[in-house]
């Protein structure tokens, strides 16, 4: 498998960047939904703590999947209806803002709060505004309401990627699996390609 994408589909370096923030995003987003109702203790603070670091981690991988997909760039589209290409165009470009403003909301929440941000006890990132109660509970509730907002929009994009799998049989998600391999695919005059 190629580091590099190529025409017909995604590259490793592509993939791993897909499912590598997939998975933190959705592993410390249910971290995150569990942690609010721990009642108050040091073990707490340390999770929350985790919580934080792990967001930074995911905010720096997705800057840099955005950096190698504009070097990278991407396989062409499966062959399918212009609305479902418009579609999916619009879901990925709502995928990549929620990704980008979630952690974002969370550093903001954290610094309107006035707590320090660390990244693994490694060192402390500025904060992005001035300590304010009053504005910390409206980001704490953005921070998670983005969170569910990603969800519908994650829900979306994994249904069409099954959809395409198992009933239109193309090659949509198997681009992007890790291992799999890309069968012959129809193009729209219907001659393989």
């Amino acid at each position: 498998m190629s580091l590099r994408s190529d025409g017909r589909q995604w590259g490793s370096v592509a993939k791993f960047f897909h499912w590598i923030v997939a998975l933190g995003i959705l592993g410390n987003g249910i971290w995150g939904l569990l942690m609010t109702g721990m009642a108050p203790s040091m073990s707490k603070i340390s999770i929350y703590a985790l919580h934080k670091s792990i967001g930074l981690t995911v905010l720096a991988l997705f800057a840099l999947r955005l950096a190698w997909r504009l070097y990278d760039g991407a396989p062409p589209d499966e062959p399918m209806p212009r609305w479902q290409r418009v579609v999916a165009h619009l879901t990925h470009a709502l995928l990549y803002a929620f990704i980008l403003a979630m952690p974002l909301s969370g550093w903001l929440f954290n610094s309107l709060h006035g707590y320090p941000l660390q990244w693994f006890k490694l060192f402390n990132l500025p904060a992005l505004a001035a300590k304010n109660d009053d504005l910390s509970h409206l980001a704490g509730e953005v921070h998670e309401w983005l969170f569910y907002l990603l969800l519908l929009v994650l829900a979306g994009h994994v249904g069409a990627a099954l959809k395409h799998h198992f009933f239109e049989r193309d090659n949509v998600l198997r681009r992007m699996l890790p291992f799999a391999r890309v069968r012959q695919s129809k193009t729209t005059s219907g001659e393989l390609t």
